[in-house]
This record gives structure tokens, sequence and C-alpha cells, in this order.
């Protein structure tokens, strides 16, 4: 946005951070935070404070570095009325598990190493967060963020101690932080339609087992190698000696790749699916769906845990999903591949609608790194890296608002229920 588009939606900015901030408790804080957000939204190369507050009339270099950096304010609750205002108004289809990289310099910066960056398809230095977005075909919006702590740093006291990072949080592995997000959602009385991942998440069997405990239906992406039993596979036990412990039931044949299984249907077996309209046209290709039993040493426990929990026994019996195959024109063997746990009678139309939905978060990321300065955050600390993102978070969603739907109603909060909005802001 020009400083002319910035300072015309003022007035409508002003009542969104007076509801999304409601609760920091300053009205100088909650200034500072409409200031910020202006910086963000305005046209700029730079989003790091030093050039914002030199491109805005009423910047301050000092105030702004210090409501970022050394403010207590929390930003939970922050988010918290962010996705209480932009889930009903995206009406999601699905909500999206991602993570995204920030490459950075030196050692220093909270919960920096050396690992893989996405950003820059590579091992580098960088950061890692995970977040959870609500998408639909026409917008999407982040709902809640978890910074991955690499396990280097989980005994590092003098850097723990140096950025801030509280003593509660250590390492945790990016598909339990996605599913604590998830939980944090679901605390605060929002539950997701689907989930969509990439095959980081949808290749672990666990994180697949957490979003089953938890009723929560999924379609994601998962590698050629996975291997599985067809649908109607049966599992039986070995005749029994007499001696010894009773032999567990197993399946009599070992499981193929789920490449070698969708390959086996040949070409003919796939059928030309239209999943949304692009920018030069229908977006189509070539599907296939099967019911299969996902297989593995890791499925199994989990399958042998979830039957015997209540002190029963188990026949076996792995459980049955489904797998939706790509084969696109021209390729000369199937190229993606994805597991769902929706009803078996779901329309393959909508399991593909829900594959490739995913594509909406990629939208997000360019908008919120290389529009409002995502990983343009210098500082090092814990607080400040959650106050920025928090920011950023809630400048996407005042755009968000504004492209769908500037009139729209949002729930009530202490602040939207007000007549007069607050002066300060």
């Amino acid at each position: 946005m020009d400083a002319h588009e910035v300072n015309r939606a003022r007035a409508k900015l002003a009542l969104f951070v007076a509801d999304v901030f409601a609760s920091v408790p300053r009205k100088d804080q909650r200034a500072k935070g409409d200031c910020y957000l202006r910086g963000l939204m305005l046209d700029g190369r730079r989003k790091s404070i030093q050039p914002m507050a030199e491109r805005l009339s009423d910047g301050n270099e000092q105030n702004l570095q210090q409501f970022v950096n050394q403010s207590t304010w929390d930003p939970v609750p922050v988010r918290r009325r962010i996705a209480e205002r932009m889930v009903p108004l995206v009406g999601p289809d699905a909500w999206a598990v991602d993570d995204v990289s920030f490459p950075k310099d030196g050692k220093m910066s909270v919960a920096v190493a050396r690992q893989y960056c996405g950003a820059l398809g590579k091992q580098a230095n960088c950061q890692v967060t995970v977040s959870v977005h609500a998408v639909s075909d026409t917008a999407s919006c982040p709902l809640q963020w978890r910074l991955f702590v690499p396990e280097e740093w989980a005994a590092d006291a003098l850097r723990r101690r140096k950025t801030g990072i509280p003593d509660e949080i250590g390492h945790r592995e990016k598909w339990r932080l996605a599913l604590d997000v998830l939980d944090e959602l679901a605390g605060w009385g929002l539950v997701p339609p689907v989930v969509v991942a990439d095959a980081g998440y949808g290749q672990n069997a666990d994180f697949r087992d957490g979003l089953e405990r938890r009723s929560i239906g999924y379609v994601v992406a998962i590698r050629s190698d996975v291997t599985a039993h067809p649908h109607d596979a049966v599992p039986a036990a070995p005749t029994w000696s007499g001696n010894g412990r009773k032999p567990q039931p197993r399946y009599r044949d070992k499981p193929s790749s789920v490449a070698a299984l969708a390959a086996g249907y040949g070409r003919q077996a796939f059928t030309e699916v239209t999943w949304r309209e692009g920018s030069r046209g229908p977006m189509r290709s070539h599907f296939l769906a099967l019911r299969v039993r996902p297989a593995g040493v890791r499925a199994r426990r989990l399958a042998q845990a979830a039957a015997t929990a209540g002190d029963g026994s188990w026949d076996g019996v792995l459980s049955e999903v489904t797998l939706l195959v790509e084969w696109p024109a021209g390729a000369e063997a199937p190229t993606d591949y994805w597991l769902s746990n929706l009803p078996a009678d779901t329309p393959p139309t909508e399991l593909v609608r829900l594959a490739k939905i995913r594509w909406r978060i990629e939208h997000d990321y360019r908008e919120l790194k290389h529009g409002l300065g995502l990983d343009h955050f210098e500082g090092r600390s814990w607080a400040g890296w959650h106050h920025h993102v928090t920011l950023v978070t809630a400048a996407h969603a005042f755009l968000t608002e504004q492209r769908l739907a500037p009139k729209a109603d949002t729930a009530d909060s202490p602040s939207t229920r007000s007549s007069t909005p607050s002066r300060t802001c």
C-alpha cells in the first residue's frame, strides 16, 4: 500500500487495532501497535524497524524497538482474537499445517541453527516455525505459530538466557508442535473442518494417528515409498503349537509401496478431475482413489496400541484409509500421493480439491514475507520474535478483511461492544 492508501484506511485500522489489541493494557502500547501495522503495510523494500520508522510521519524508532523487543505485552490473546475474527470470515474448507524458514546469519538469534531451510532449498543457518492456516479457495490466514527449538538449544543455558526462551520451552518435533497448535485452537473453540499437510507431516504415522485420536479428518501428502496393504487383505495368525505365547495375527503378503499399488491399476483406471479455475484456465489432472491399509512398524504399533488401550485384544487389522494418487497427462508414472481418513464415500473430486487447496498458503507466505516483512525481523529475542510475528499476522488479517468484506461484522469483543473507539489508536 502507498501512503495515500494507508492514510485512507486509518479509521478502519484504528477500529481493528482497538479490537484485536484489546488485551494489551496500555493505550500507548496500542498506539505503537497501530503505528507498527502501518509501517508493515506501507510500501518499502525493508520492513525492519529502522526503515519503517523513517517512512512513517509519526514513526519513532526507539519507541517501536521498545514495543517489539522489550515490552511485556502477551501476543497470545492478540492472536486468539485475530483467529476468532478470521475463521468465520474466511469460512475455511480446511486448515493447512506447514512450516516456514527464515535464513539467519550468526548463532545468537533465538532458535537459529543449521538445518533444512525451505526458503533456500538446502541445509543452512535459519529459524523454522510451524504454522496452521485457515484456507478456502478464495482466502486464507495464519491462525497460530510455534517457533521450532532445535535440539542444540535445549540445554544451551547461555543462549537460552540471552534470548529469553522460557524455561518450559524445549526441543519438540515439528509434528508435535502442529498437534499442540490444534489443541490450543480447540481450547479457543476453533476446530478444523479438515487438516491438510505436505509429506513432511503426512509421512509421519504418529501425526496421522494424533489427528485420528482427536477425531480430525485429514488429507495429507505422502511419499511414494510409503507401504500399504490392499483394503481387502486379511491378517491371519499361524497355528499355535500350544507352547509359549500365541502368535500375533499377521498379513500373509508383504505390503507394497503406494507407487507400486497405484501403477498396478494402469493409466486407464485414472479419471480426469478439475479442482479449480487457475490463472490460465481450469486446473485438471488424472486421479485414482483406492482404499488401503498403511503398513510399517510404526503404523502397526499404533494400531495395536489403540486396539488394546482398554485391555482388549488385537486382531492384527490395520486401519483403512483412502489413498489418492495423481498421474498427470504426459507423465510416465504417478507423481503425487495422499492419504485421507475421510469417509470412504467421499467423492474423489472433493478429495482432490482438498489435496490441492494448500496452494492458498503459498499465497499467504508470499504476502507475509515479501509484502509484510515476516522474515525481516532483526531482533534476537524470543519475545521480540513472537511480537513481530503477531504484528505481521495482524497486518495480514486486516488486509484480508478489507479484500473480502470491508463491512463484515465480527464476533463481539470488549472493544467492539463499545460505541466509542479508543482515541489512542
